[in-house]
């Protein structure tokens, strides 16, 4: 068990990561319009690079969940962010969007590594009954991530050039590389090789781990899918890509406000009832879209998804980390590929529909996927609870 100084710098480290992996992440949605326009294409071919790096995103969890027992949690994450740092110099240097989609399909499956392996090691090393706080904290970081990337990238496409967005997120996953020697291994799990065909069966044995890995790949496509798109949804009425980047990230920013909120009512509120909250506000994000995707309703639904993904997201994240405890490497990692499929799937489905304008379109089919998520993991968790977990 790590001192507390060493547990709050091992915490803040963590936190770097999923920041960098978060921006990086985030950072092409609000440049797909400057991307297309510099590479002669359209804004559904540039999404595909999107799409590509959210699916490699997704696909890469398990195969970083072996080498993460193998290798150790800490050299894993290394190993992944120095590639990541390879693949995003790569980005920055591409000459046309074909290029473009394999680079960021690349980069996406080494970052995979950065947040699922922080939600491991923090459930190596912290008790369950306190776990949701540190892992409310690593997603706070990710929600400042997506803020600065929806912001700064905007910026940094209208005033040089989108190659130095990539380029910035390349340079801080090569220092986070070297940096995050510091760290001190799980003792354990360090050296640990279990038998990876004895984890899945773990996991896809267990029927609440299903259920959890179905929530997951739904909440994927209602929380994240759409949000490559929000920028796009503002600059076809009127507005800069830098506007368009700022007023969406008052999504990231309403996780922030909001983490600190579900921080401070784990110890008294069920976790179904987190989990309701945060469905509920997401059926209301899509139910005003749906009437009316002007900038002011964008910037009302952005909140309501942001406080949406505080309330949910962590409640079905700490859930995920305790169903198979035995393979919680596998089981988080199925988890993140699970949440990462849907995302993808909502950018490859939803490029066509923007591509036309039917941004209506595109808020109706995620409405009617929110509702029945809300009611089947609200339901789902609080039975898991009268178990007596």
């Amino acid at each position: 068990m790590p001192t507390r100084t060493e547990g709050t710098t091992s915490l803040r480290l963590l936190q770097v990561a999923a920041f960098t992996s978060s921006f990086d992440r985030l950072t092409i949605a609000p440049m797909l319009v400057v991307i297309a326009t510099e590479l002669s294409g359209s804004v559904e071919s540039v999404s595909r690079a999107a799409a590509a790096y959210l699916m490699s995103y997704g696909i890469a969890q398990i195969c970083w969940a072996m080498v993460s027992d193998r290798l150790g949690r800490v050299r894993t994450m290394r190993l992944a962010l120095a590639f990541a740092a390879v693949g995003g110099l790569a980005s920055a240097a591409v000459p046309d969007i074909g290029w473009l989609v394999v680079a960021r399909g690349v980069t996406g499956a080494c970052f995979a590594a950065a947040i699922p392996s922080a939600l491991v090691y923090i459930g190596d090393t912290v008790p369950v009954r306190v776990r949701q706080a540190p892992l409310t904290d690593l997603m706070t970081s990710t929600a400042v991530g997506m803020t600065l990337a929806t912001v700064g990238a905007g910026a940094l496409a209208d005033f040089t050039s989108w190659r130095v967005a990539f380029a910035s997120t390349a340079v801080a996953a090569a220092v986070l590389a070297v940096v995050m020697r510091r760290l001190p291994e799980p003792a354990a799990t360090a050296g640990a090789a279990p038998s990876i065909s004895g984890s899945l069966r773990a996991v896809v044995g267990n029927r609440t781990a299903l259920l959890v890995l179905v929530l997951a790949l739904a909440e994927g496509l209602v929380l994240l899918g759409p949000l490559t798109f929000l920028p796009v949804v503002l600059h076809a009425g009127g507005l800069s890509v830098t506007v368009a980047g700022l007023l969406t990230a008052f999504y990231g920013a309403s996780v922030l406000v909001f983490a600190r909120v579900v921080k401070g009512r784990t110890r008294t509120m069920a976790p179904a009832n987190l989990i309701l909250v945060g469905g509920s506000l997401a059926v209301a994000a899509y139910a005003l879209l749906t009437v009316d995707h002007g900038a002011v309703p964008v910037v009302v639904g952005t909140v309501l998804l942001g406080a949406g993904w505080a309330f949910m997201h962590s409640t079905l994240q700490t859930w995920a980390t305790d169903v198979a405890p035995k393979a919680r490497a596998t089981a988080v990692s199925l988890f993140a590929t699970m949440l990462f499929t849907g995302s993808a799937a909502g950018a490859a489905g939803f490029g066509p529909l923007v591509d036309a304008g039917r941004f209506q379109a595109v808020f109706v089919i995620t409405l009617a996927v929110a509702v029945p998520l809300t009611v089947a993991a609200t339901v789902g968790r609080r039975r898991y609870s009268t178990r007596g977990h």
